[in-house]
């Protein structure tokens, strides 16, 4: 069966087959544009605090290691040029108020550190590179 499925302004396709669900498509959602309401009089609105700071957008090479799940980067382990071993341990990222361990798949080295310490990641969004 295949959902659609609305997180953070993202719409997911999502194939389900025996318990087992695979992502299909991920597109930007859109919103429907809301009725104009003018107020009585005005409201004065508080400054909203200042966003976490995105990964930014580079051109990567190697192996992208990614999030498993969406979350706020809590610490990058590893820096460019390091030599990993299958199953060290590379970042933590935290979701719900859980640090998950993010492991290295296979031995290599590190390449590029794509997230920032700090940063709110989607679930696939690249962490790091392993060459």
């Amino acid at each position: 069966m295949k959902y659609k499925v609305t997180l953070n302004d993202k719409v997911y396709e999502v194939a389900v087959e025996q318990g087992e669900a695979v992502m299909v498509n991920v597109s930007d959602a859109v919103a429907a544009a809301p009725a104009a309401v003018i107020p009585a009089a005005p409201v004065p609105v508080a400054a909203a605090p200042a966003p976490a700071p995105a990964a930014p957008a580079v051109a990567v090479s190697g192996e992208i290691i990614p999030s498993p799940l969406p979350g706020t980067v809590v610490v990058i382990k590893v820096a460019p040029g390091d030599s990993v071993k299958t199953g060290q341990s590379l970042a933590i990222v935290e979701a719900m108020k859980m640090e998950n361990d993010i492991k290295s798949p296979r031995d290599g080295i590190v390449g590029q550190i794509i997230a920032v310490k700090g940063s709110t990641v989607p679930t696939g969004a690249p962490l790091l590179t392993l060459q």
